[in-house]
């Protein structure tokens, strides 16, 4: 038993703790990072596997300097198990929004969607999941980014070794400035 939890201690600091003490010593805006961890989270629940990488590659593009792209993948990352378990949620959602029938969640559904064969009802149920989810993700971003806020601004003081709001460019302490003299 100590051994599982060792290698799940392990992978978890590797993968996770690691990455996140990297980006936090880089010295980015809390408010920024709250923003990047809450669009990946919430791009990372979409409700279709594997799409998500691709939606955070679109949203870094998009927004480049608004958000922080390392934050936005590794945010992503974690929202994996999330995003498997809010699938049936979103459906049920979105079948609510539409009125629509109550799709019966079977393996012979899966194994049609899996196989390229699905039916109508099938493809139907996919359209309300993604219904739920654009209708919940503004929800999502809102309520994460303003818990997140508050988390990196202590993270950021904890563990970052540049100053997180400077008003002017910093010089190094070490760090020599040379001017060029041009003879006229």
């Amino acid at each position: 038993m100590a051994t599982g939890m060792t290698g799940i201690s392990t992978w978890f600091q590797k993968k996770i703790t690691d990455p996140l003490i990297t980006i936090l010593r880089r010295g980015a805006e809390p408010t920024q990072l709250a923003f990047s961890a809450a669009l990946g989270i919430t791009l990372g629940v979409f409700p279709i596997c594997g799409v998500t990488v691709f939606l955070c590659g679109i949203a870094i593009a998009l927004l480049s300097s608004n958000c922080h792209a390392p934050t936005v993948m590794l945010a992503n990352f974690i929202a994996t198990p999330i995003e498997l378990s809010l699938v049936v949620p979103f459906l049920r959602f979105g079948e609510f929004i539409c009125g629509g029938p109550h799709f019966a969640l079977t393996s012979d559904a899966l194994k049609k969607v899996l196989t390229g064969k699905a039916s109508r009802e099938v493809l139907l149920s996919i359209a309300h999941a993604l219904l739920g989810w654009l209708a919940a993700s503004p929800f999502i971003l809102g309520v994460l980014y303003i818990a997140l806020v508050p988390c990196f601004k202590v993270l950021v003081q904890k563990f970052s070794t540049v100053p997180s709001t400077p008003t002017k460019p910093l010089l190094h302490p070490h760090s020599e400035v040379r001017l060029k003299v041009r003879d006229v």
